[in-house]
């Protein structure tokens, strides 16, 4: 059976709206609160690239750009690309078309050497 092409992109809002709501009234900088943790950041102690997202979208719902910032730089520039990749997904789905992100390997390969970048930078500083 196929599903509406419009199904993934509702699904992940009503997914990310839910747990908004719920990460709204937790706050990930105190102990305690029970929320995911990393198992790269457990095991080793070191930061993985996404390491502090969750305290970020906090801070970002909270109106705190600041901080969010300071928890994860990165992610938080990647933010609008994410964005327009999910509008323009979701556009795409309304419409009743598929539409898949292609990236080569040159971007990939970008990708995964920023990420890595990054890893590396905020662990040594």
């Amino acid at each position: 059976m196929l599903r509406h092409p419009a199904a993934g992109p509702l699904g992940l809002a009503a997914a990310g709206l839910a747990a908004a709501g719920y990460l709204y009234t937790r706050n990930p900088h105190l102990p305690g609160q029970a929320l995911p943790f990393c198992p790269w950041r457990r095991l080793t102690g070191l930061q993985c690239p996404g390491c502090g997202g969750t305290r970020m979208v906090w801070d970002l719902m909270h109106g705190d750009l600041l901080a969010a910032w300071h928890d994860n730089a990165a992610l938080l520039l990647a933010l609008p690309f994410v964005a327009a990749w999910y509008l323009v997904r979701l556009r795409h789905g309304l419409a009743g078309r598929r539409w898949k992100l292609r990236l080569g390997p040159r971007a990939v390969t970008a990708i995964l050497v920023a990420a890595a970048l990054w890893a590396v930078g905020r662990n040594v500083l």
